[in-house]
C-alpha cells in the first residue's frame, strides 16, 4: 500500500513553503530601545469560564495595561508577536482568545488563511453581552497583576471584529480605559441604539480609528458618522483611511499585510498610548 507525505503526517514541500512564508512574515521590525519583557500564557476566570490567554510585560517595574482584541482568526503566533512588540514598547498586554467558550487556542485550522465561512459562528456568537461581561473580567484581571500600573489609564485595541469590542470594552470600564484603537474595524457603526460608536462616544477615551481603502469604498459614509459622532461630545478623534490599505492589512500573517501602512499604523498607536496612558 502506497502513502502520500499528508497520509503520514510529513510536510509536503507545498506546506514547508506556506509555513516558511508565514514565519517570514511575521517577522515584525525591532524596537528601538526595546525593554526586557517576560511573557506567558494565562487563564482568565470570566462569569463564563476559562479564557486561555497571552500576558506580556516589561520584566521590571509596571507599566500600563493593555488590552488586545484579536479578530476573527483568534490567538495565534501572529497576536503573540505583535503584543510582544507592544510589550516591549512599555506595556504589560493581554491577548485574549475571545473564542474560548467554544474551544482553547488555536481557533482557526489554518491561522488566517482559514476560510472566513468556517469562522463566521465563532464570531456571530459574540453578543453584546458576552463582549461587555468579558471587558469587565479582561480589564480586571490586569488590574491584579503587580506589572500594571494602577495610576495610569488603560489602553484597548482591536482588529476587524475587534475593533467594535474594543469600544465597548470601553464603555464597559469608562474610569479605567483611556485610549481605544481600532484597525479594519468591522461593525463600528450599526443604526441601533447600541451601536459600538454610540457607546464609545459615552466615554473619556481617546480614539484612534485606522480605515482599510477598501472599506472606505464599500462604506463611505462611516468615517463622516465618526467624525460628526465624536466631535458633537468633544472626544479626541484620530480617523483615518489608510490608502491602498485592505481590509486586515495590519496582522503580520495576513494575506493582505502592507508593512508600511501597518508600521504607520503602529506608529500612531503608539503616539496614541504615549499621550493618553501618560
Amino acid at each position: 500500500m502506497r502513502f502520500n507525505d499528508e497520509a503520514l503526517g510529513l510536510v509536503t514541500r507545498r506546506q514547508f513553503g506556506i509555513m516558511l512564508g508565514a514565519g517570514m512574515a511575521m517577522m515584525l521590525p525591532q524596537v528601538a530601545n526595546a525593554v526586557t519583557v517576560t511573557e506567558s500564557d494565562v487563564n482568565v476566570m470570566t462569569p463564563d469560564g476559562t479564557a486561555d490567554c497571552y500576558f506580556v510585560h516589561p520584566a521590571s517595574g509596571t507599566a500600563p495595561g493593555v488590552l488586545v482584541w484579536p479578530d476573527i482568526f483568534g490567538l495565534r503566533p501572529a497576536f503573540r508577536r505583535m503584543g510582544k512588540r507592544l510589550a516591549e514598547s512599555g506595556y504589560s498586554v493581554l491577548v485574549v482568545n475571545p473564542f474560548y467558550r467554544v474551544k482553547r487556542a488555536p481557533t482557526a485550522d489554518a491561522g488566517a488563511a482559514t476560510p472566513i465561512p468556517q469562522l463566521l459562528p465563532l464570531a456571530q456568537a459574540l453578543t453584546e453581552t458576552t463582549q461587555m461581561t468579558d471587558a469587565k473580567a479582561f480589564i480586571g484581571w490586569l488590574d491584579r497583576q503587580s506589572s500594571v500600573a494602577r495610576n495610569r489609564k488603560m489602553g484597548t485595541q482591536g482588529y476587524c471584529m475587534g475593533g467594535p469590542i474594543a469600544f465597548r470594552t470601553a464603555a464597559a470600564v469608562p474610569g479605567r480605559v483611556g485610549a481605544v484603537a481600532s484597525f479594519h474595524g468591522g461593525g463600528l457603526v450599526t443604526d441601533m441604539p447600541n451601536s459600538p460608536h454610540l457607546q464609545a462616544a459615552k466615554t473619556k477615551a481617546q480614539l484612534l480609528i485606522a480605515i482599510a481603502a477598501n472599506d472606505d469604498m464599500r462604506s463611505p459614509n462611516e468615517k463622516n458618522v465618526l467624525k460628526e459622532t465624536f466631535a458633537k461630545v468633544n472626544l479626541p478623534a484620530e480617523i483615518e483611511v489608510y490608502t491602498g490599505a485592505a481590509h486586515g492589512w495590519c496582522p503580520p500573517d495576513s494575506q493582505v499585510y502592507n508593512e508600511p501602512q501597518a508600521e504607520k499604523a503602529w506608529s500612531r498607536l503608539l503616539a496614541l498610548y504615549g499621550k493618553a496612558l501618560a
